[in-house]
């Protein structure tokens, strides 16, 4: 399947696809003429990578995750588990982050808010 297939099949721009090879995180043969040219498991590889780019995970995250993600279950080792609470960990944090700043800018709203007569 050539890239805009790929694009169409998984909603994802040709743009993206080719950040995702050159991350590593997809792969593709190359045709005679030099045509990418990927598998039909890609579409569902692709439709993974963008859930995992939606909860916030990097691509190198990614990469790390996505052996994981599809290896049989008895042969998973633990490292995803690790790696998804660790990713838990620094969004929570993150998220401690922006309500501390949000109660510093109500505060400072509420400070300098202009009283109405």
């Amino acid at each position: 399947m050539r890239i805009g297939e790929l694009a169409d099949a998984s909603g994802v721009s040709t743009r993206s696809l080719r950040y995702y090879e050159e991350h590593g995180l997809i792969r593709s043969e190359r045709t005679p003429g030099g045509w990418r040219d990927f598998d039909s498991a890609m579409v569902e590889r692709v439709v993974m990578i963008q859930h995992l780019f939606a909860a916030g995970l990097s691509s190198s995250t990614i990469n790390e995750l996505l052996p994981c993600l599809e290896a049989p279950p008895e042969e998973r080792t633990g490292v995803m588990e690790q790696l998804l609470a660790q990713e838990v960990e620094r969004l929570e944090a993150k998220r401690r982050d922006i309500d501390r700043e949000l109660d510093t800018l109500r505060a400072l709203r509420s400070e300098t808010a202009l009283s109405v007569k």
